[in-house]
């Protein structure tokens, strides 16, 4: 089982554009760090789901522009020199998410785009409908059906407002959180030296 910690450097706003930020794993060997399941070579392989979560659940604590840095503690050192494949492995996993979570912010903001113009056309068709039909009729039928068709017409344009309003900047966050985490320095430490 990998021992997971965070230390950073004190909280200035001098230090922290001097000294990045050090997320620290502790791990007996190697392949703790990777998803046992991918059948990969380690450069190409994905990070361990825990691993992976607590480097972005630390890397969210900081501001977007902190600088990070991550230091890998291992116990049992292979034979041969470890540290290369680490930090190209854990670049290109992040690079790789970078990339997934940007196709996911894409795919949102078109779907955002066309359910704006079906809320737009339902709402105006409500709008529109609730005019022809109903007019200036005064009745309580009348009342009920126009303001049945005012709220109609806005309950569609609920989704394209949550999208533009509140689903799009915690992707682009996590784009821009993954993006920074393939460029960080990845450092590895043989045993408990530091």
């Amino acid at each position: 089982m990998a021992t997971l910690r965070q230390t950073r450097a004190p909280d200035t706003a001098t230090t922290e554009r001097e000294h990045p930020h050090t997320i620290s794993l502790k791990l007996r060997e190697m392949s703790q760090l990777f998803n046992s399941m991918d059948p990969s070579p380690f450069i190409e392989k994905d990070l361990d789901d825990d691993a992976e979560e607590f480097i972005v659940s630390w890397a969210q604590e900081f501001s977007p522009d902190a600088p990070l840095k991550l230091r890998i503690y291992l116990d049992q050192w292979p034979a041969e020199d470890p540290k290369e494949l680490i930090r190209t492995a854990v670049h290109n996993h992040f690079a790789y998410r970078a990339k997934i979570a940007d196709l996911e912010f894409k795919r949102l903001l078109k779907q955002g785009r066309t359910s704006l113009i079906i809320g737009l056309l339902f709402l105006s068709a409500c709008l529109l409908l609730s005019k022809m039909l109903l007019g200036h009729e005064g009745g309580t039928w009348a009342a009920v059906i126009r303001e049945s068709l005012t709220i109609a017409g806005w309950v569609a344009m609920w989704r394209p407002m949550q999208i533009y309003l509140y689903d799009w900047w915690p992707l682009l966050r996590r784009t821009r959180i993954y993006a920074k985490l393939s460029h960080m320095p990845v450092e590895l430490v043989q045993g408990g030296k530091s």
